[in-house]
């Protein structure tokens, strides 16, 4: 992973997932309806597009500001 920005975004969607109750990356994907290697892939670092960034915002129900607040 070249860019620290990206980490930074992977980071803060791992701790939203931890924060709500889930240790597997599977289960958050499952019970969500996201495909389960795409939600394992944005963890890591991949490539996110700005839809699947808006949609995993909608399910922790926090807002563009609110996520980049702090980075």
């Amino acid at each position: 992973m070249d860019d620290d920005r990206i980490k930074k975004i992977a980071d803060k969607i791992k701790e939203l997932r931890i924060q709500a109750g889930y240790t597997s990356h599977e289960n958050f994907a499952w019970d969500h309806g996201l495909s389960r290697v795409q939600y394992w892939r944005i963890e890591s670092g991949s490539n996110i597009t700005l839809k699947t960034l808006l949609k995993i915002l909608d399910i922790h129900h926090i807002s563009l500001h609110d996520f980049f607040k702090d980075m």
